[in-house]
């Protein structure tokens, strides 16, 4: 035990002065009435028995004066339990503290626990109170606070103060305190880890027959904590801490059968363990049980028994069983699926630190999936996530900066996540990184060549988005940097591999809708490119097809294949398309000349703010063209059309009636 204790005093503080001196001396002369104190603690504990705790109270204060321990510490109890005082751990502490240097062990133990963990005094909502007065006026809550608190409402931990009392308390022989230090020694909080000191703690007080005790000591070996593995011998400790009840053991013992490491396999003591635990109410018990339920090894399946025991360890913040409820109601693996269950536990699972689940809150906030919708919450928990590391959390919050989507535009905090993000391997920021790069500056640089770099290293890997940016690069860029041909190849590989954006984008370039050498421009091949994407479900393709169809540019004109193409893009709200559409109703180009369409088409591209299709409106509806004329709503629609800049609006405005015919505006 000397070695021991020499040992442990290198990674410790120095312990109190008075240790190794006998009985430490109060430092203050008092005459000590022995059968006067023990008269008074008597009359104290049977008041307590009465629950007549002012009375307990006063007569342990009279022992007090006699510096009698029994009664220091048992009003410190009193303090930290609230009875008969307000609860005040500052006050616990002072009359522990007393107790304590006076040679009380248990004083000196709890006095560390205290210490150890922290306290705050707040029994009976005193600390609501305290924020609801100095909400009216600070100054006089601080005045009663410092009346009924005079020690304050908290006790800060304190490792250093804490490892010395437990200590006292440890080396008097207290086994909770021995097990303590062992577990500090072990996690090497407050005190250099020493899995050797540790070990012998845990062997002082498992020899008093302390389970927990028990429990450490099977960790230590069946984990090989400064000893070499030994399974068998982790496994007989957990034994014998699991028939003196600890709970902790019983679930230890169980991975021990379930692993058949220690023990022989068997699947049905595991669960029988697990199941013993779960009815104890611990968490890995429950999650465990829940999981043999599920999986039907070990337990029957029972989808039922299985919710209940998850439930019950997720009520526990155990955040594997938290996720797991969340999968399970996502999935509905033998439930009834429930996206607002599994929202609300996945956001439990965040609000508890699970980088995961803050990244999955996150993306179901930005989609209203079991949520609504909303952008501002998507938006915090992706920066939480990607504040943790989390890599695709940290390319939609660059991605929600670069487009001030649930936060405020900001392209350089843009840059900065998509850094991120492009280095831990996602090469969608690396395109999108690549993309900013060239068009912001960073630190009053644009750096165009860091951008193209990206871009060529993203689109190497075969990555389309990158392809696609790269060549909008190599059209956009400036002097020998300005490469149409490559554009065009990067296009065509995007485009082959059936990315339908890759062919809209060789459409465009080939139909000479971008900058590109015009005797390359080859109308046929535009069409084969516009209409795969088109055919895809493209809009802006199914729309520039139509144009192409409609003006015979290069190809033969077809109005009717123009009709059906735009009409596509029109039901899918394509304002533009709706307008060209009413267009070919009005001329009878196309389609069949019927002026109640062609209205019907305006009205829903003008609805849509497309002002030629507002100024086509209001003219047909003050001409009375296709319907009924209606001065007052022609006003409205060409007023809105005015407001957008076109300027026969604006004409249209100061004279309806000088408009002797009507041609509709095309685009």
């Amino acid at each position: 035990m000397a070695s021991l204790l020499k040992s442990a005093s290198a990674l410790r503080p120095p312990l109190p002065q008075f240790l190794g001196r006998g009985r430490p001396a109060l430092g203050r002369a008092k005459s000590f009435d022995k059968n006067a104190a023990s008269g008074w603690l008597r009359r104290g504990i049977t008041a307590h028995e009465e629950r007549k705790y002012f009375d307990a109270l006063a007569a342990w204060k009279q022992a007090a004066k006699f510096d009698d321990q029994e009664a220091l510490y048992r009003i410190g109890l009193l303090y930290a339990r609230g009875e008969g005082v307000a609860q005040s751990f500052g006050d616990a502490v002072i009359w522990y503290k007393r107790a304590a240097e006076a040679g009380h062990i248990e004083a000196q133990f709890q006095l560390g626990v205290v210490y150890l963990q922290g306290a705050f005094s707040g029994l009976n909502g005193a600390s609501e109170w305290f924020k609801s007065a100095a909400q009216r006026n600070r100054s006089s809550a601080q005045r009663n606070l410092e009346v009924l608190f005079p020690q304050g409402m908290a006790v800060e931990r304190n490792d250093e103060a804490a490892i010395r009392w437990i200590e006292v308390a440890a080396t008097a022989g207290k086994a909770e305190a021995q097990v303590i230090l062992g577990e500090l020694c072990r996690r090497g909080r407050g005190i250099t880890q020493n899995y050797e000191i540790a070990r012998s703690w845990y062997s002082l007080a498992a020899k008093q027959g302390n389970a927990s005790a028990e429990y450490g000591l099977g960790d230590v070996y069946y984990l090989g904590l400064g000893v070499p593995v030994d399974h068998r011998a982790g496994a007989d400790w957990y034994e014998k801490a699991a028939k003196q009840g600890e709970v902790r053991a019983w679930v230890a013992l169980a991975f021990v059968y379930l692993n058949g490491r220690g023990r022989t396999s068997d699947r049905e003591q595991a669960a029988k363990l697990f199941v013993q635990a779960a009815e104890k109410g611990d968490p890995r018990g429950l999650f465990n049980a829940a999981l043999m339920h599920l999986s039907g090894i070990g337990l029957p399946e029972n989808f039922d028994r299985a919710e209940t025991f998850l439930r019950g360890a997720a009520k526990r913040d155990h955040i594997p069983a938290i996720i797991s409820l969340a999968k399970l109601f996502t999935r509905g693996n033998g439930i009834k699926p429930d996206l607002l269950e599994a929202a609300r536990w996945y956001q439990r699972a965040a609000e508890l630190g699970d980088v995961e689940s803050q990244f999955i809150i996150g993306r179901l906030f930005a989609t209203g999936a079991g949520v609504p919708n909303n952008p501002r919450e998507a938006a915090k928990w992706f920066l939480r996530a990607a504040e943790r590391g989390h890599a695709t959390a940290a390319h939609n919050i660059a991605a929600y900066y670069a487009g001030g989507t649930g936060v405020e535009r900001d392209a350089f905090k843009a840059v900065e996540w998509y850094k991120k993000a492009a280095a831990k391997g996602i090469t969608a920021s690396q395109v999108q990184l690549g993309k900013l790069l060239y068009s912001v500056e960073v630190d009053g640089v644009r750096d165009r060549d860091l951008a193209a770099d990206l871009l060529r290293k993203a689109a190497a890997t075969g990555d389309n988005d990158a392809k696609i940016a790269l060549a909008a690069l190599c059209l956009q860029a400036e002097d020998t940097a300005r490469d149409p041909p490559r554009a065009k190849l990067l296009l065509k590989e995007a485009a082959e591999s059936g990315h339908t954006g890759a062919a809209l984008q060789l459409g465009h370039l080939l139909s000479g809708k971008l900058p590109f050498n015009a005797e390359e421009v080859d109308t046929s091949e535009a069409i084969k490119w516009y209409t795969k994407a088109a055919e895809a479900g493209e809009i802006e393709a199914q729309y520039a097809l139509g144009m192409l169809y409609v003006n015979g540019n290069g190809v033969p004109a077809d109005l009717v294949k123009a009709a059906n193409w735009i009409e596509m893009a029109a039901h899918k709200d394509h304002a533009v398309s709706q307008f060209q559409l009413g267009v070919m109703y009005c001329t009878g180009k196309g389609v069949p000349q019927d002026f109640p369409r062609a209205i019907a088409w305006y009205e829903l591209a003008a609805q849509l703010g497309y002002a030629p299709a507002q100024y086509n409106l209001g003219i047909m509806l003050s001409k009375g063209q296709g319907c009924e004329p209606d001065h007052d709503r022609a006003l409205q629609w060409l007023q809105k059309a005015a407001e957008q800049g076109l300027p026969a609006a604006h004409t249209a405005l100061r004279d309806i009636s000088g408009q002797d015919s009507f041609q509709p505006q095309d685009v």
